[in-house]
């Protein structure tokens, strides 16, 4: 495995981002005027985030235009809130692609995402990993991803007059925008749910190996 990995070192992915869960809009546990968030509205977060990478690579993989998505449960009341999740990556990467994807967001490459994926800085679950078709629309105020069918997701529209406000998974250095979630749907084994008109959030990222 360590032979695996150091031939996708260095490694630098970047584009846009889409993600939403069950939280009242804006979501409590993101930084909004410069103020740390703090405990989910439920107190039991259920999510889906997505990636479209628009420029990338891992050692001499290419991963521009790959696509990621991960669904996610996780307990506030539950000591260290670890995370359960599944992985699901592009179903048009190839061994060397997929090897380079499930190091990067698993956190095994090291760099962005040991700071900014609380998936991989905190003892978490991992579901699985499945390789499946991934369609993305990150379009402004109208994005929609799904990811075989096991996730969807529909945006309705911005949130009105809000303040600034910043996630740690993009990453808190750069801006974004609350939307409203017309619809959020994972069927997958233990992770089972169907959300409509919450919170989700639009941004950009930029990850590397060299981040931290």
């Amino acid at each position: 495995m360590a032979e695996i990995e150091s031939e996708h070192l260095p490694w630098q992915i970047s584009g846009t981002y889409l993600e939403a869960c069950n939280c009242e809009a804006i979501c409590p546990c993101r930084t909004i005027g410069g103020t740390k968030g703090g405990r989910s509205t439920e107190g039991i977060c259920m999510g889906s985030l997505s990636w479209q990478i628009d420029a990338g690579a891992a050692g001499d993989t290419d991963l521009s235009g790959l696509r990621v998505v991960l669904a996610l449960r996780y307990d506030d009341d539950e000591p260290g809130s670890p995370w359960d999740f599944f992985l699901y990556l592009d179903g048009r990467a190839d061994r060397f692609q997929r090897e380079a994807l499930e190091g990067i967001f698993l956190g095994r490459l090291g760099g962005t995402p040991e700071v900014q994926f609380p998936w991989v800085w905190k003892e978490s679950r991992l579901l699985g990993v499945r390789q499946v078709s991934i369609e993305i629309d990150h379009t402004p105020g109208r994005g929609w991803f799904r990811a075989g069918r096991q996730v969807s997701v529909r945006v309705r529209e911005p949130v009105e007059r809000q303040e600034p406000v910043t996630c740690v998974i993009p990453g808190h250095d750069r801006s974004g925008r609350e939307v409203v979630a017309d619809l959020l749907s994972v069927e997958d084994g233990p992770l089972e749910f169907e959300i409509t008109l919450k919170c989700g959030y639009e941004a950009t990222f930029d990850y590397s190996s060299e981040a931290v």
